[in-house]
């Protein structure tokens, strides 16, 4: 999903390929947590915790490492943590969907993938 809102095809293309063509489009996929969190779909009591313990270290290899023009939280499952995320130092704006983060999925008929290709033609163009 992610792929289709950025507008890159994997028809016939190598995961390498796929990997390259999204880089040199300008974006770059980090992920909060190094491991899926148990849950089976559901967030677990203590999942707040452990992604507010891995903001600092996230802020520091945005600043640092990676640099972008902006950073765009994608996952319902940070919205517990998004008001602390706008209090970290990322060096650059933070992208939501009206205060949340965005997601690929939709919801009450909206397209999250649409929302989040739109996001990215206004802010490219801004």
């Amino acid at each position: 999903m992610l792929l289709d809102a950025v507008g890159i095809s994997t028809a016939g293309k190598t995961a390498e390929a796929v990997h390259a063509e999204f880089q040199r489009a300008g974006f770059f996929l980090t992920h909060l947590l190094e491991c899926p969190m148990e849950g089976g779909g559901s967030l677990p009591a203590d999942a707040k915790a452990a992604l507010n313990g891995r903001l600092a270290a996230l802020a520091t290899r945005i600043r640092r490492s990676l640099k972008p023009k902006r950073v765009m939280a994608i996952a319902e499952e940070l919205a517990v943590v998004v008001d602390n995320i706008l209090a970290l130092d990322l060096g650059c704006p933070l992208m939501l969907d009206h205060g949340k983060p965005f997601r690929l999925e939709g919801v009450g008929g909206k397209n999250g993938a649409l929302q989040l290709r739109e996001a990215l033609a206004i802010s490219a163009r801004g």
